[in-house]
């Protein structure tokens, strides 16, 4: 009989036991420590696997240890033949190979490559750590253990602390299908949004009163203070739904996620303003690239960067970060503040740039180029 348990970090454990529900993250100090989850048998000899409720939490660019470990009897089995395979669940009917390891054999497939390798913390253990975790990661795995004809699985979810951003481009509002949002905040640095990221920034304040795409093909939008343009102000506070809408022929616009960056964002001084194509040549004559709108938010919420001037983004969009508000500067509430889409030849202003860690292969990549170029060619609400 096979017999499969998952290990999951006794803080998080911890925390849905006796800290109070607004506790979003366990503490630093408890963090790497386990907790063991039996495996019972029923009447019947089969096996059933219990699961603590909770994740694993990381941010991109991290390391985590995905937590699965197992029990055969007899426990003189041939290691040799006892097969392990980690895999993704993409939705309720579709799955993506991770990791696969027979005996001494290990394979990791597509994006995992080069990032995954077991755990082998001894005897049992299936456990796999992920190195270098990106956006793509977030979601839920499951581990399988096969011994002949006997097997048994266990589920982990990977989540990844980070930011939720409403988002629609120069076009307007509520003018992406599915497909469209999905590319457009891939290319601000972020993927859409799912509907516990959602939900969790509706509890952290979140108010948004426009529908936007989730990564499920659902469509909805967070209100934390009800009022008649948004529902009517009778209705309770909480993420209005739309249900899941035709991914092709209907428009909205997207809810993205980012997590922490591997770079840093800073607004470019110099002595005069300028329009956008003179902020792409500054920020890369400063060897970096002007910052995308998911990059901005990231450091607004990981590197509390705070300035209370309007800056050009990657996207050709105006907007400014404050942490700490004040006067004239957008308003009473923290956020990023969008003065919209200008006209990118003739209105003037500062730029956001971002500038890759040294000891990453984009940024090698990024400064290769730099050296090698001589020549350059070419209003909203704040949540």
């Amino acid at each position: 009989m096979l017999h499969v348990k998952l290990w999951w970090l006794a803080s998080l454990s911890a925390m849905l036991l006796f800290s109070p529900p607004t506790t979003p993250y366990p503490a630093a100090s408890d963090k790497g420590r386990r907790k063991v989850v039996h495996v019972l048998e029923d009447d019947t000899g089969a096996v059933i696997v219990q699961t603590a409720p909770g994740k694993v939490v990381t941010h991109r660019g991290g390391t985590i240890t995905l937590p699965c470990r197992f029990h055969h009897e007899p426990e003189n089995v041939d290691q040799a033949r006892i097969r392990i395979k980690w895999t993704k669940v993409t939705d309720a009917f579709q799955f993506e190979d991770v990791f696969v390891a027979l005996g001494w054999q290990q394979r990791a497939f597509g994006p995992y490559r080069g990032r995954v390798a077991l755990e082998q913390a001894g005897p049992g253990d299936a456990s796999v750590i992920i190195h270098n975790i990106t956006l793509q990661d977030y979601g839920r795995y499951e581990c399988e253990v096969t011994n002949d004809m006997e097997d048994d699985t266990g589920f982990v979810s990977l989540d990844l602390e980070g930011v939720v951003f409403p988002y629609y481009p120069r076009l307007g509002r509520y003018k992406l299908n599915y497909h469209e949002a999905e590319e457009a905040c891939k290319q601000q640095d972020a993927i859409l949004a799912s509907h516990s990221q959602l939900h969790k920034a509706w509890l952290e304040g979140l108010d948004w009163c426009n529908a936007g795409w989730l990564e499920d093909g659902s469509v909805q939008y967070p209100i934390a203070h009800p009022r008649d343009q948004c529902g009517r102000k009778d209705t309770p506070a909480g993420v209005r739904n739309y249900g899941y809408r035709h991914k092709e022929d209907e428009r909205y616009d997207a809810f993205c996620f980012t997590s922490k960056l591997n770079g840093q964002v800073y607004f470019l001084k110099r002595f005069k303003k300028v329009n956008y194509p003179e902020a792409l040549k500054a920020c890369q004559r400063d060897g970096s690239a002007v910052a995308k709108v998911g990059q901005l938010y990231a450091a607004w919420k990981f590197q509390l960067l705070d300035r209370c001037e309007a800056g050009w983004m990657e996207d050709g969009s105006i907007r400014y970060p404050i942490v700490n508000p004040r006067a004239r500067c957008g308003g009473s509430e923290p956020g990023i503040r969008n003065l919209g889409f200008p006209d990118k030849k003739f209105r003037l202003y500062g730029v956001y740039c971002f500038r890759k860690n040294s000891d990453s292969p984009e940024a090698q990549t990024t400064q290769a180029s730099i050296r090698t170029t001589t020549k350059f060619t070419n209003s909203t609400r704040s949540i």
